[in-house]
């Protein structure tokens, strides 16, 4: 249904964290492009070392270093996309069955991934072996973890595995400081370029404490070898220049306008929801892609999966909150609504399509499972 939902043009598309298109420096990625693959040797086009470009992982050390985490470039390990660093993060620090705590809600593939691997996620801190966090910027509430809670994670003992894809997406500019920075003992630290320049380029990035590094270096290269020299290369070209006539881009004025075009979009999308379901409950976010909103109560509990279906009927998706709860609760009712990709004129309609399919699936005596009449 969200593949469907997805793919159909009459759709409004409030699901899934996807940057927006209009953001993507094609332009400047086409000549990092051209660059990288005319570089004598074409290392661009050939095989590379597990741990990736060390140009690569120097711009992470240094961006890493500039948050106050004490980082090197031969800590880092560039990886395909985040979601692979935090397979490996799992794999070092987990072992079967073992638990791992999450909080209340967390991202959804984060959550597949945990279960796949033998484990069991749970919402709270204490008392699980490991524990995957997002402190900076978190998916889906889009808040930084409150001082009291990141005190307990960092009191807890045990690894945590440090999601870190939405830190320099904070609307006040300002990227905490990660718990790499506090415990580099015992942090797996997860990045990634994909939220900030594109998710096709695929590239992450791994920080583990020094005891675990030549063995994360060896899953990897027994994962896929590498991460994409391609995909490096032109991040890198991108990001640093090409140490001739071709600059780098300037990161921080690239992350202030990144932070400028999300915030007003929250902010429209915020203004359309209290207009057309004001009985709704949700905080602005600080950073990040996406609204998580909680539905009123009602008489009744109302079917998340009818609802979701109702809503695509009417011409709009969204992201169901039991993807985002370790237990898979559908209650109390919630959804995570972003804002990041769809157009921001199309947002008052969104809103508008949501409150009808809601008032819809809340009337007596509606058939949850025949929603051919519920499109707007």
């Amino acid at each position: 249904m969200m593949r469907a939902a997805a793919a159909d043009a009459r759709v409004i598309g409030l699901a899934g964290g996807l940057p927006a298109e209009a953001q993507f420096p094609k332009r400047a990625l086409a000549r990092a492009f051209l660059r990288a693959v005319r570089r004598a040797g074409a290392p661009a086009l050939q095989y590379g070392w597990a741990e990736g470009s060390a140009r690569l992982r120097g711009f992470v050390a240094g961006r890493l270093r500039a948050r106050g985490a004490v980082v090197q470039p031969d800590d880092v390990i560039i990886t395909s996309g985040a979601q692979q660093a935090i397979a490996l993060a799992l794999e070092l620090a987990a072992r079967p069955r073992d638990l791992v705590g999450v909080g209340a809600e967390t991202y959804p593939a984060a959550l597949e991934l945990i279960r796949a691997r033998g484990l069991s996620p749970v919402a709270r801190w204490d008392g699980p072996p490991v524990r995957y966090a997002m402190p900076a910027v978190h998916n889906p509430r889009g808040d930084a973890l409150p001082a009291a809670e990141r005190a307990e994670l960092l009191g807890t003992g045990g690894a945590i595995v440090e999601d870190d894809a939405y830190a320099e997406l904070r609307f006040d500019g300002a990227p905490a400081r990660p718990l790499l920075a506090d415990a580099p003992e015992r942090v797996l630290h997860v990045g990634t370029l994909s939220k900030t320049l594109s998710p096709g380029l695929r590239i992450g990035w791994l920080v583990v404490p020094a005891r675990l590094r030549e063995r994360a270096v060896e899953l990897k290269q027994g994962s896929d070898l590498q991460a994409s020299s391609l995909g490096q290369a032109i991040a890198e070209t991108y990001l640093l220049g090409d140490g001739q006539d071709l600059p780098g881009v300037d990161w921080d004025a690239r992350l202030a306008r990144l932070r400028r075009f999300y915030r007003r979009r929250a902010t429209l999308l915020g203004r359309a929801l209290r207009s057309a379901l004001p009985e709704w409950r949700f905080t602005a976010p600080e950073g990040g892609f996406a609204i998580w909103a909680h539905a009123p109560e009602a008489p009744r509990a109302v079917d998340e999966l009818a609802f979701l279906r109702a809503a695509v009927a009417a011409g709009v998706s969204f992201d169901p909150g039991s993807t985002f709860r370790p237990d898979r609760a559908p209650h109390p009712l919630a959804v995570r609504l972003c804002f990041s990709a769809a157009s921001v004129t199309s947002f008052p309609e969104a809103a508008r399509r949501l409150a009808h399919a809601w008032r819809r699936i809340g009337e007596p005596g509606v058939v949850t499972d025949d929603v051919a009449s519920v499109r707007a």
